[in-house]
């Protein structure tokens, strides 16, 4: 642990705290493999008074689409997935309705022509996984695939979680747990909160909505709808103990950044090895740069993951500016990431949803950047 720089950020989180700006909030850092920074402040659930701890577990939105999709990569590091295979050759419903040219290349670019949930999607719904894959496997995409790209909100993480469960036979939560977490040691990290779970689990709740500037893409809120995307539905807790990938993952700011450690250091963390150092660079390779026909702006896109670089290029440069960042962000401010040219990971978890357009404000850049200029890894 860097002393110094933990006593940093602990200060910011707990300003951030003191000025209404943040309720709860968490804050890792691993360099060169090692952990310098752990620190935590706040409030888990404001209205019982319940304080964060290290060990809470936030509700981290699309944060948890690059764990889904580090295991996606596991698999194909080993030689049972191709990139540019279609979808259907391991999940053959799927090619329903014109889908069967969809590659798995696709999926993980946001480029497959299938970002909307099911007109008719509810809470029950999301717990559902075989009606959901049911649905998309059934859905013509919107675009002949790979012409856009349009953000699967949602529906990223039952897709990437099918394939897996299609190629390993196991579901993506026991994957996860048994393919990523065992092996590194990660206790924090959950697709479906576990029956026996006795640990806090922090409430989120809406921050005040950010003034209207630019006209919503039609494609929106068909992708996130009001009915299903907010802090009370996140709440609940049947959909706490469903496995929901694209953006319903528990995990501590630890879990995160120890995940993204792995990656920061090229597939390999205290001596465990998961992925080829090769395989890093392809999946952090950029998709696209394209607008992004659901959010309304360029987004530069990996395999499954946002990338750093130059916020005029549709970068998400909170990560880092020179391009080689990888990682994702969730609604409302969480996020996790590696720089592996720095030998940097990151991770941030909290509770208010905050819609803050300009991300030099946001908690995770104040965060990020303090520790990079401590620690001279800008």
């Amino acid at each position: 642990m860097r002393q110094d720089v933990n006593r940093a950020v602990q200060q910011l989180l707990e300003e951030l705290v003191a000025s209404g700006a943040e309720v709860g909030l968490q804050v890792a850092a691993y360099v060169d493999g090692e952990l310098v920074v752990d620190a935590w402040a706040g409030l888990a659930d404001r209205a019982a008074g319940v304080p964060v701890a290290g060990d809470t577990l936030f509700t981290s939105w699309s944060t948890t689409k690059g764990w889904a999709a580090t295991c996606l990569h596991i698999l194909a590091d080993r030689g049972r997935v191709e990139y540019d295979a279609p979808v259907a050759s391991y999940w053959p419903e799927f090619a329903a309705n014109g889908k069967g040219g969809i590659t798995v290349r696709h999926i993980l670019a946001h480029t497959a022509g299938l970002p909307l949930l099911p007109d008719d999607a509810t809470p029950e719904l999301l717990c559902d996984w075989d009606a959901l894959c049911a649905a998309l496997a059934a859905m013509p995409p919107l675009w002949t695939p790979g012409t856009q790209t349009g953000y699967q909100a949602w529906t990223f993480g039952w897709l990437v979680g099918e394939i897996v469960r299609r190629v390993d036979g196991r579901a993506l939560a026991r994957f996860a747990q048994e393919e990523l977490c065992a092996p590194l040691g990660i206790t924090g990290f959950y697709l479906g909160l576990p029956a026996d779970f006795a640990g806090t689990v922090a409430a989120l709740e809406h921050g005040p909505a950010a003034a209207v500037t630019a006209p919503i893409p039609p494609l929106r809120p068909r992708a996130m709808p009001e009915s299903v995307t907010s802090a009370a539905v996140m709440n609940r807790a049947d959909v706490r103990r469903a496995s929901i990938p694209g953006a319903g993952g528990l995990m501590s700011a630890r879990a995160v950044a120890r995940h993204y450690a792995l990656l920061a250091e090229r597939g390999t963390l205290d001596g465990v090895r998961i992925l080829s150092p090769g395989r890093i660079d392809l999946m952090r390779s950029l998709q696209t740069d394209a607008e992004d026909v659901v959010v309304g702006r360029r987004i530069r896109k990996g395999m499954g993951y946002q990338l750093g670089g130059k916020a005029e290029e549709g970068a998400e440069w909170e990560m880092g500016t020179r391009g080689g960042e990888f990682g994702h962000t969730g609604l409302g401010g969480s996020v996790g990431f590696a720089d592996p040219e720095q030998r940097l990971a990151f991770g941030l978890t909290k509770t208010l949803l905050v819609d803050e357009p300009d991300k030099a404000k946001l908690a995770r850049t104040r965060a990020a950047q303090l520790i990079r200029r401590l620690l001279g890894r800008e």
